[in-house]
């Protein structure tokens, strides 16, 4: 991939390898796999998304570190990856939202703005001169099709699920989350077994500092994210 002719399908992103394979995309992927942990899970009446930060310094104020954001009233993400660019998809993925309340004067569906985003992600992976964004997206919300969740893949692929982990250790919670996911879980069975997987599949212990945790009720349809007393409960219950 890196000797003789290899190295022009590695270097360009236009140009497919005789494989098929576009590197650059694959690069952007390992970019995603190399992010801390994040996990989502969802039930009938609710949907929550964990994730792990990592504080490079201990001279860095740890809740400068951001990895779960608000999108609309109804729509959290979190993100894997590189967190410019995340950033930026972020405030395009904002703006749709509200755009879209003032069109139609109602939230919009998940599907439809994860959409959008996919289609401007795929945009990045198919002219000269740029390189594809770095980052996945990990959206939850509840919407008229009920509980949600998508990802958003550097390639411009998206996809829904009922439980799913991105980022370093995706592999083991992924396995674990097969295992031991129901579709009836009740709301606390919902956030322990989010953080259970996040505990199960990264070396480091869980603790408030370096957890973020958010979720959403159908009973208000408010994304809510959890302050830090609010983390060190729900993990003193494990």
């Amino acid at each position: 991939m890196f000797g003789g002719g290899g190295r022009t399908y590695d270097r360009a992103l236009t140009v497919f390898s005789p494989e098929g394979r576009l590197f650059q995309v694959e690069y952007a992927l390992e970019a995603v796999r190399r992010g801390t942990l994040a996990v989502a899970i969802k039930s009938r009446e609710a949907v929550c998304l964990a994730a792990q930060i990592k504080i490079p310094s201990t001279l860095m104020d740890a809740d400068s570190i951001d990895k779960i954001f608000q999108v609309d009233e109804h729509v959290g993400v979190a993100i894997s990856g590189l967190h410019a660019d995340s950033r930026a998809l972020i405030n395009y993925a904002r703006v749709q939202a509200q755009s879209f309340r003032l069109t139609y004067d109602e939230p919009v569906r998940l599907s439809m703005l994860v959409k959008a985003i996919a289609d401007i992600k795929q945009q990045y992976t198919q002219y000269g001169g740029i390189r594809p964004f770095g980052c996945a997206l990990f959206f939850i919300a509840i919407d008229g099709a009920g509980t949600q969740i998508y990802t958003t893949s550097p390639s411009g692929i998206y996809r829904s699920f009922k439980a799913y982990a991105l980022g370093s250790g995706e592999s083991s919670a992924r396995e674990y989350l097969t295992e031991n996911y129901k579709e009836d879980l009740s709301f606390e069975e919902l956030i322990h077994l989010s953080l259970n997987t996040m505990k199960e599949s990264i070396d480091d212990d869980l603790a408030k500092e370096t957890t973020r945790l958010a979720y959403i009720k159908s009973e208000d349809n408010k994304f809510h994210e959890c302050t830090k007393d609010e983390i060190d409960n729900f993990l003193k219950t494990l």
